[in-house]
């Protein structure tokens, strides 16, 4: 068991993946024991993208970023999907609203 979920964690923390059928690039976010992983995503300049969160917590959680005007409730042990961009070059902070302390990150 133990190495069932290594494998997918690992298979969805892979920094990025190519979303054939859309043409946007996609990026993988886990929020797991109230922690985003990777806490930084680097996406490419100008371009939109689709960043899916898997949440692998018991509880909800709420992606949440004032910088990208988003914000997705991403149920216990459910995905959910966020499009953002183009961006322009800078970081935009992300949060889980429901953990605020643990749960942060930053997209560059």
């Amino acid at each position: 068991m133990k190495y069932i979920l290594l494998f997918v964690f690992l298979a969805l923390s892979a920094n990025s993946s190519y979303a054939a059928d859309s043409g946007i690039e996609e990026f993988n976010l886990v929020i797991k024991d109230h922690v985003f992983t990777p806490s930084e995503l680097i996406i490419p300049e100008g371009k939109k993208v689709k960043i899916i969160v898997y949440n692998q917590d018991s509880t909800p959680e709420e992606f949440e970023s004032d910088d990208l005007h988003r914000e997705k409730i991403i149920p216990a042990g459910k995905k959910g999907v966020v499009l953002v961009g183009p961006l322009k070059k800078g970081e935009y902070k992300f949060i889980g609203e429901f953990n605020r302390k643990t749960a942060n990150g930053v997209i560059k």
